[in-house]
Order: structure tokens, then C-alpha cells, then sequence
């Protein structure tokens, strides 16, 4: 089913602090220590929306590619690689692979302790392991939204296909399992980040690919676009031949979320039809919580363990083939 919203509402982010023991760290930085240790500025308590943070864990504004430092030249040179290895051809064959669903059977929650090995190499904001950032997310969205647990649910497996760069998963390379994605089989458009490196891509060469709609009719649905391979498709093809109840506005959020050029820069609504324009409205929610909900704190994991364990019971079956 496809779940249909109004325009986005901003929501104030904790409307009651329910723990009132704050931790020392939180004294020292003017900061309340949430559920789960989610940390948000004591500003925001009196304010009745979502205030996004100004900077991230390394003092620089979110996803600010060009601010000099390690992880910059770091972040740049993933995308090099990327921007010049993600070409038709090579998705193609990589959804065939990964498609048959033939490495791994395991639990929705083993797979969340695997990424406790995972580290992103494209991300300027963050790099903590990646299962603090899934919980960060999930529970930022919780105190906002605590009636959609479908979201909740969302938020704590919407990166669970970084275990592609796991050995048991074919240990793909950086490139090809994170950062932002874009289509293939259509022109890049000038909002992907470092679009300059798309020069030594061959699909930037091929006739048929560098028009604004390439080789797809107007409106054609996102689902019939080919999108870079990585980790949001991946984990989308698992939630889906797995036979998950999530709602499609779910699995919408999980294939797009790193789709950036579409829900911040507004590129390639052409390609999009009525139901990708109904489900793009949850993903902009989702979107800042995955964004802005990144800090250096740590969740309490097993306080919320039970929480996310129901819910996972509730949407998915107890193994998973991967």
C-alpha cells in the first residue's frame, strides 16, 4: 500500500524531557541526554520545530564537500571513483548478482551488529561505526513520529546494505556501496556532487545515455530507472523478495534516501510518476533525521533493543536471505 501525507509539517523535536539526569559530558556541552542517549541542544526544548545543528562532528557544516581536511580528500577521492566505475553496464550486472539473494540467512538484527565493522568512507559528517548512526536516526524519528513505527523501523534498516563491503558479502569497494546515487542511462545532472569526474565515465560519452531523458519515456516511475548501484538498492531487493510488510513509502525511503540530486537539489522529477511524488513527501521527512541526527554520542543499545526487536517481528520474517 502506498501511504499518502500533506505537505511535511515541521514537528518540534521533544515536546517533554522525560530523563532529567543529565550526564556530565551533557552539562559541559548544553546539551540533554535523550531515550537512548540521543543528545539534543537545550535550545531546541522551548522551540516548536525541528531545529537542524549547524555543524557536524569535525566543525564544518553537513555535507560541506569542500572543507579542507583528511576526510575531505578522502571523501573526493571516493567519489573520483565512483563518478568514473557506476556505469550502466556495471549496475546491470551488479542487480543480477546480488539479486539472487544467495550469501548470507541471518536476522534483521545480526545484520545491524554487523555494521559495528563498517566504517563510511563517503560520508564528510560522520565516522563513527555505522550502527550508531542507524540508531541516532531511528530514535530522532521516534520522538517526533511515535506513532509511525513503520518509520522507526525504517530508519534503524536503511543502511543495512553497507555489509556489502563485508568479505561474506563480496567485499565490494567503497565506490561501489555508498554515497549519493544518481541514474544511469540519462545525463548527469550538474547537482551530483563532484560532477567534474563524470568525464571518465563511458556512459558520459554514449549518445544514448546523455540526453535528460536517455533511454526513458517522460514520467516513466523511478522503479523503472536504473539507479547506481550500492546500498540502498541492495538492502531494498533484500526488504522486498524477503516478503517484508513494510508500506511502499518504506521502501521508497530505503531505495532512495542516498538519491540526494532528486530530494535536495529537485533533479530528474521529470523520470518520477504519481506514486514516486506521494512517497517523496516521506523521504524529505526522513531525510533530515538521517542527516542532521549524526553526532559523536553513543545510543544505549540494549535500552532500545527490545523496541526495534518488536518491530522487527512485526514487519519482517525471523531469518532473512541476503
Amino acid at each position: 500500500m502506498t501511504i499518502l501525507i500533506g505537505q511535511p509539517a515541521d514537528h518540534q523535536l521533544v515536546s517533554q524531557v522525560e530523563d532529567q539526569n543529565l550526564s556530565s559530558k551533557a552539562i559541559e556541552t548544553n546539551e540533554l541526554v535523550l531515550d537512548g542517549g540521543f543528545v539534543v541542544p537545550k535550545d531546541i526544548i522551548s522551540s516548536n520545530e525541528f531545529i537542524a545543528p549547524e555543524i557536524n562532528s569535525f566543525g564544518h557544516t553537513f555535507r560541506d564537500y569542500n572543507a579542507e581536511s583528511e576526510r575531505q580528500k578522502t571523501v573526493e577521492e571516493f567519489y573520483r571513483l565512483n563518478h568514473i566505475n557506476q556505469t550502466y553496464d556495471f549496475v546491470k550486472k551488479m542487480r543480477e548478482e546480488y539479486g539472487k539473494l544467495d550469501k548470507v540467512e541471518m536476522s534483521i538484527w545480526e545484520c545491524c551488529e554487523l555494521l559495528n565493522e563498517v566504517v563510511d568512507d563517503s560520508d564528510p559528517d560522520l565516522d563513527e561505526p555505522q550502527i550508531e548512526h542507524l540508531l541516532q536516526t531511528a530514535e530522532a524519528i521516534r520522538k517526533d513520529y511515535p506513532d509511525e513505527d513503520w518509520l522507526h523501523l525504517t530508519a534503524l534498516i536503511h543502511d543495512l546494505g553497507k555489509v556489502l563491503l563485508l568479505p561474506s558479502f563480496g567485499g565490494l569497494p567503497q565506490w561501489a556501496v555508498v554515497g549519493d546515487t544518481h541514474p544511469l542511462g540519462c545525463a548527469f545532472d550538474e547537482s551530483i556532487v563532484h560532477h567534474k569526474y563524470f568525464k571518465d565515465n563511458p556512459d558520459f560519452h554514449n549518445s544514448d545515455y546523455n540526453t535528460k531523458y536517455g533511454i526513458y519515456p517522460k514520467e516513466c516511475g523511478l522503479d523503472n530507472v536504473v539507479i547506481s548501484w550500492g546500498h540502498d538498492d541492495y538492502m531494498y531487493l533484500v526488504a522486498k523478495e524477503n516478503g517484508t510488510t513494510l508500506p511502499s513509502a518504506a521502501l521508497f525511503i530505503i531505495r532512495y534516501h542516498s538519491f540526494y540530486p532528486l530530494h535536495r537539489s529537485g533533479a530528474y522529477t521529470h523520470l518520477m510518476n504519481k506514486e514516486d511524488r506521494e512517497n517523496l513527501k516521506w523521504l524529505k521527512i526522513f531525510n533530515k533525521y538521517d542527516l542532521y541526527s549524526k553526532s559523536k554520542v553513543r545510543i544505549d543499545v540494549e535500552k532500545v533493543k527490545p523496541y526495534y526487536l518488536s518491530l522487527i517481528e512485526k514487519y519482517f520474517p525471523a531469518k532473512l536471505r541476503w
